[in-house]
């Protein structure tokens, strides 16, 4: 939902404040992205996802039961990668509610 004018008028008073208050803290609070702060964890992903397709190749004709949790894990690890590249691209933590946002204003209701 879009911001009235008032409203968005008393949001940029506020970020204007902010930036006269405290302008280090401001320039680092606008330089840190979800990107740099997901970087890590992509890497724990990536790795995840190898060791769970090394444990599954290794031991799928001695147990299966371990190559399925070997599967498990590079699954779980590539739905972590996934969403972590999703979150990054959208640039809305609440990608589901802004979509349901935008979905009610496209379709009106007919009552």
């Amino acid at each position: 939902m879009p911001l009235n004018e008032d409203e968005q008028r008393i949001l940029e008073e506020i970020e204007r404040q902010f930036y006269e208050e405290d302008p280090k803290l401001a320039r680092s609070v606008a330089g840190a992205s979800l990107r740099s702060r997901l970087q890590p964890y992509r890497r724990f992903a990536v790795a995840g996802f190898v060791v769970g397709l090394v444990v599954m190749l290794v031991s799928f004709t001695s147990s299966v039961w371990i190559a399925a949790l070997g599967f498990i894990l590079m699954l779980a690890s590539a739905a972590w990668l996934a969403m972590s590249f999703r979150n990054t691209a959208g640039g809305d933590a609440d990608s589901i509610g802004s979509w349901l946002d935008r979905a009610r204003q496209r379709w009106p209701r007919n009552s």
